[in-house]
């Protein structure tokens, strides 16, 4: 591959990676729900790991590899108790009443 052409693309890579980690930021903050947050917390969490692999291809670095695969393993483990939170409801918006009682 020709080298001109790699740096076009990382840059474009790089470009992206940015726009996506701002859209994702908006979502965290604009909501509405907390499934949302969690949601656009995970997909910044894999923003992570994709710029730790670029920046792993860029600076020919493996230890970036091992930056990855750390991230993305506490991205899972937060979006796994996210959601256990989420389904008990101590995240959602709003009064909630236990499942037994009367309104």
């Amino acid at each position: 591959m020709n080298d001109t052409l790699l740096q076009a693309v990382i840059a474009l890579s790089a470009l992206l990676l940015a726009a996506a980690a701002l859209a994702a930021g908006v979502r965290i903050v604009r909501g509405p729900a907390a499934a949302d947050r969690v949601i656009a917390l995970d997909m910044l969490g894999l923003l992570g790991v994709a710029a730790a692999g670029l920046a792993a291809l860029v600076s020919d670095a493996p230890a970036f590899v091992d930056v990855a695969l750390g991230v993305a393993l506490v991205g899972f483990l937060a979006t796994v108790a996210f959601a256990g939170f989420i389904a008990r409801g101590r995240l959602a918006e709003g009064p909630q009443q236990a499942p037994g009682d009367m309104p």
